[in-house]
């Protein structure tokens, strides 16, 4: 790795990328290298489209993870979530595999990703994931997002 980030997407314009296979992701140094942290993105108006219906699905996604020696670049990781917009995939595929995707290029110490889903059908559809046991001393705040209560 070099010792200065060059991020693609930082200062740039940039353009939604089609489809989250052509989203490219920028990983930066770890300005804390060795430290135990945990760093949290939440995403309150994550929308990926129903494979069935077609139709818009829409959730709120929250993104821990313990950085090893790289991090996400936020801009880049926007990119790659907008992507989604016009991407068809349940539920489950989208929460689980950008979860899949961050461990796997980003190889942080440990990560976990939290889909809530609203209702679709009148079912509302939480799904979770996360690379393993989280790392002993690692702060795990809740994720504060209540659940789906409706009206009620």
């Amino acid at each position: 790795m070099n010792d200065k980030p060059n991020p693609k997407y930082l200062g740039q314009n940039s353009s939604m990328p089609a489809s989250p296979e052509e989203a490219e992701l920028d990983y930066v140094p770890n300005p804390r290298p060795g430290t135990l942290y945990l760093a949290r993105f939440a995403v309150p108006e994550f929308t990926s489209l129903c494979p069935v219906t077609g139709q818009p699905d829409f959730a709120h996604l929250v993104i821990d993870y313990c950085p090893g020696e790289t991090i996400v670049e936020s801009k880049s990781l926007k990119l790659f979530l907008g992507s989604f917009r016009n991407h068809s995939a349940f539920h489950e595929d989208c929460t689980v595999g950008i979860g899949e995707r961050l461990f796997r290029e980003m190889k942080p110490v440990w990560l976990r990703i939290g889909g809530y889903w609203y209702p679709r059908g009148g079912i509302p559809i939480d799904v979770f994931w996360q690379s393993g046991t989280p790392p002993e001393g690692l702060w795990l705040p809740d994720q504060g997002v209540a659940p789906y209560r409706g009206r009620g």
